[in-house]
Formats: structure tokens, C-alpha cells, sequence
């Protein structure tokens, strides 16, 4: 390797699995230089082959090192480190100012490992790598990065500093991350009600308000007081510390429901507005299990589809992690492997096909109804899809990556809503966290759009037993 590393600058070592999360990663650490050990070319051969989303990562980030090589004029130059121009857009559409140097490994290091860590093993060879850089460039910093904890903590037994890849991070804790919500404080209409125009159209009541506050809210936000019941809005528009905002719907009264449903709580009511709202192209709900998400977003979905005529059917997908063992093969066609996925789908529909009336003839014919108007596809087919006029609901969007959520939006075509539900607590999928899930940025990322709406759903409300299991357990 060259001795032409500059003092000031430290030296990243990536893991394998730090490219097959992100293809750009190499692009990502400004001017800091970038080193690959030989091992982590001969996993990434490895993995090049298949359809999934590792799959392509994989060749995306072979395509990108072989762009850096056609570069080079003489084998020399890969010793001196290829300079990594800023041609790539980061995650917040910003330009990446990758202005250091990439190194491949080109000679055998001398690696002293322990006796008891025998080199063999892919991680342990990286481990190696980083050890024999810290002597052969004691005046730099040395950093291993890695998306596996496990390699973390044995890099740090072993003295080699190690971080995780936090480029993909949305937020720094996922306690910050936007509720949907905002509590208006007590005196809130004395110091923004005095210059308030009221008026009504199509049966809408709106409010223009002005005031500080007013530059903390969001397109579509839901407003309200302190209390269960009270004044309720929803913001939608805003500048600077001017808004307009409407009076919210009640869904919790008996006299407004969605398919038989009402709301039991304020977040549920505020979360029907959103999904009944034709000007709301995409909508996220968050919650912990029995929250209603499934059961309120299927009843807004069914009335759209079947009463108003607003969109042609309903398609349902999820991510198939499985919780536990993997069953295997699932036999049949599309929708039928997909079925045992979408448990949630049909348990929601019992309660929305109203079983206790018109006997087992009525039950069967609205099943048969409400089945051919819901369609379950997977997500592996979305690619090259385009979709008009359709209700799309995506389940446990919570284990999906920032690039396969861009991947399923975009699938949205002229007249379509999509709905993402998920728990970003129970996530299911290697290597994502609370701050780094693709629900957790398209949250983060939509809320400023005027399109777009979410809001977290924060009671329990499947039963007294699923409540208090929730709380302590």
C-alpha cells in the first residue's frame, strides 16, 4: 500500500457487508481514504449471483470498482490509490464529496492474529488486515466498519477501533423520529387566534392562523388541545408563520363510519382522515401491535374501492421474513404463496365482513366479493410495475430498506395511494435498525411533502390481554 496517506486523514476498512448494504458506500466517507482487504473481493464474487436485493447490491458495487479501474493508466497506480471523484448523490439528495483515495489490498500482509482466532474465516482475515494497518501505519487512525456486530466487538477486543456504517442513519435517535402530531399549548389561542379568518367550503370548515408556532407544523399535521376530546385540524398549508388549516372529521362518533368501523381513540380518528383523503397520496402509520393499522387502513380502503368508486382494487404485499424457521416452499401461484403471509389481511376482513349477519350464504358472498377486490402480490415482482388507480398497502413496512421502499413508491402511478404500516420496534430483517429502516425514512423524508400524511397510533386497542402484555412484557 502507499506511503502516501496523509497524516490528517483516517483510514476506513469496510466489510463486506457494508458494500451489500450500500453499493455507494465508497463514495460516502468524504475525505477520509478507503481501504479493501482481498477477502472482501472474494465474498463479493461470491455473492454477485441470484435475483435478490443483496444480489444486486453486490454488482452495483463490482460495476462502481470496475468504473474506478478503467481509470488507472499503469498497475502502479492502483498501489498509489484511486482518487474517488464526487459523481454520487447521498441519501438526502445532496452531491457526496468523496475526495479521498480507494486501496485494494495488492501483497500479502503479515497478519498477527491470536492462536485462538485462526485465519481461516472470512471476518478473522479482515480482523487481520486491520491489525497488520495499525503497524504498518501507526500515525493513523485505523477503522474497521462493519454492519456485524459480532466483527465490531471482536475488532475492539483486539484493539482495532470499529464503527457500524452510519451513512444510512435517518435519524440519531429513533425517538426524534416526526409523530404526525402536535399538542397545542393551553394559551394557544390567545397568542395565535387575534388575526383568525375563518371560512366554509364543500362542507369543510378552514382556519387561517398566524402566530410562532405556526413555523413548527408540517403539511397535513394533526393539530389538538390538551385532553381526549377538543379541538381537532389537520395543517394543510403553511408558510412561514402563516397556515391554513381544516377541522378534522370525528370518526369516533357512531354517525361517521368507514365500513362499520369507528375510531376508538384521537390518533385513530386523525389516521381515517388521512386515509379517506383523496389529496393525500401517501400515508404512514406507526404503531405497536393492535393498534388498528391493518383493520382502519383495509375499512378506508374497502369504502374508497367498493362506495366511492375512488380507486379499482386494493393490493396488499408485505416483506416475507418469517418470524421463526423458515416452512420452506409454499406451493401454488403468486397469491397463494403469498397467502399464509397476509394472516393479518384475513383476520381483519372477518371483522369487516360483519359474520354475525345474513347468515352463511350472505358471509360467503361478501367474502367472495371483498377477495376478488383485494389482490396479494409480492414484492419481489414490483420491479418494471406501474400501478393506476390502485389502494396499495404495505405491511410490516418496517423491515424494508431505504432503496426497496424507493423502489415500491415508484411503482405509483397516476390515481394511486399507498399506505405503509409498521412497527419499527419489531424489526425482522439483518442489519436494519429502528434509525436506518426505509419506514423510518420515507417518515422522515415525506413529511414536508403537501401530499403526504402520518401519524403514530399510540393506544392499544385488540384487547385488555394484548395491552398488558405490550406494557411489561
Amino acid at each position: 500500500m502507499s506511503k502516501k496517506i496523509s497524516a490528517d486523514k483516517r483510514l476506513f476498512v469496510l466489510d463486506t457487508n457494508v458494500l451489500m448494504h450500500d453499493p455507494a458506500a465508497i463514495f460516502r466517507f468524504q475525505e477520509h481514504d478507503i481501504y479493501l482487504p482481498m477477502i472482501v473481493l472474494e465474498e463479493l464474487d461470491s455473492a454477485k449471483k441470484g435475483l435478490s436485493e443483496v444480489a444486486r447490491n453486490v454488482r452495483q458495487a463490482t460495476r462502481f470498482l470496475d468504473d474506478l479501474l478503467e481509470q488507472i493508466e499503469s498497475p502502479e497506480d492502483i498501489s498509489q490509490g484511486l482518487p474517488l471523484p464526487a459523481t454520487l448523490r447521498s441519501g438526502n439528495g445532496k452531491a457526496a464529496s468523496a475526495s479521498g483515495r480507494l486501496f485494494f489490498q495488492t501483497h500479502a500482509l503479515n497478519i498477527p492474529l491470536p492462536e485462538a482466532m485462526p485465519g481461516q474465516k472470512p471476518d478473522n482475515s479482515i480482523l487481520g488486515t486491520a491489525m497488520a494497518l495499525q503497524e504498518v501505519h501507526p500515525d493513523h487512525t485505523v477503522t474497521l466498519v462493519s454492519k456485524d456486530i459480532n466483527l465490531r466487538i471482536k475488532a475492539t477486543v483486539l484493539g482495532i477501533h470499529a464503527e457500524d456504517y452510519y451513512n444510512d442513519k435517518v435519524l440519531d435517535d429513533a425517538d426524534l423520529l416526526y409523530t404526525g402530531s402536535f399538542e397545542l399549548p393551553n394559551d394557544f389561542w390567545g397568542t395565535h387566534g387575534q388575526a383568525m379568518d375563518s371560512w366554509s367550503e364543500g362542507g369543510r370548515t378552514f382556519y387561517r392562523i398566524k402566530g410562532p408556532l405556526v413555523e413548527e407544523w408540517h403539511p397535513n399535521q394533526c393539530l389538538y388541545p390538551g385532553g381526549e376530546h377538543g379541538f381537532e385540524a389537520l395543517v394543510r398549508s403553511r408558510e412561514k408563520d402563516t397556515a391554513v388549516i381544516e377541522l378534522a372529521q370525528d370518526y369516533r362518533s357512531s354517525r361517521h363510519t368507514v365500513w362499520g368501523i369507528s375510531a376508538r381513540n384521537r390518533e385513530q380518528s386523525f389516521a381515517l382522515n388521512l386515509l379517506l383523503d383523496p389529496e393525500i397520496d401517501f400515508v404512514t402509520l406507526l404503531g405497536m401491535a393492535g393498534t388498528g393499522k391493518t383493520l382502519l387502513t383495509l375499512a378506508a380502503g374497502l369504502a374508497q374501492t367498493l362506495e366511492t368508486k375512488h380507486y379499482r382494487e386494493i393490493i396488499m404485499t408485505r416483506v416475507t421474513v418469517p418470524l421463526g424457521e423458515d416452512i420452506g416452499f409454499l406451493p401454488g401461484t403468486e397469491e397463494e404463496k403469498m397467502t399464509p403471509w397476509m394472516g393479518a389481511l384475513m383476520d381483519n376482513l372477518e371483522v369487516l365482513a360483519k359474520p354475525d349477519m345474513g347468515g352463511e350464504w350472505a358471509r360467503a358472498a361478501t367474502n367472495d366479493l371483498l377477495q376478488n377486490r383485494i389482490k396479494i402480490r409480492s414484492l419481489n415482482f414490483m420491479r418494471g410495475r406501474t400501478f393506476l388507480n390502485k389502494f396499495i398497502i404495505l405491511d410490516e413496512a418496517q423491515n424494508l430498506t431505504s432503496k426497496q421502499m424507493k423502489t415500491l413508491i415508484t411503482r405509483a402511478g397516476p390515481g394511486t395511494k399507498i399506505v405503509c404500516l409498521g412497527n419499527i420496534a419489531q424489526i425482522d430483517t439483518p442489519y436494519l435498525t429502528e434509525t436506518t429502516s426505509g419506514l423510518t425514512y420515507v417518515v422522515d423524508y415525506f413529511k414536508t411533502w403537501e401530499h403526504s400524511g402520518h401519524i403514530t397510533l399510540l393506544r392499544g386497542e385488540r384487547s385488555r390481554l394484548a395491552d398488558f402484555a405490550s406494557s411489561v412484557l
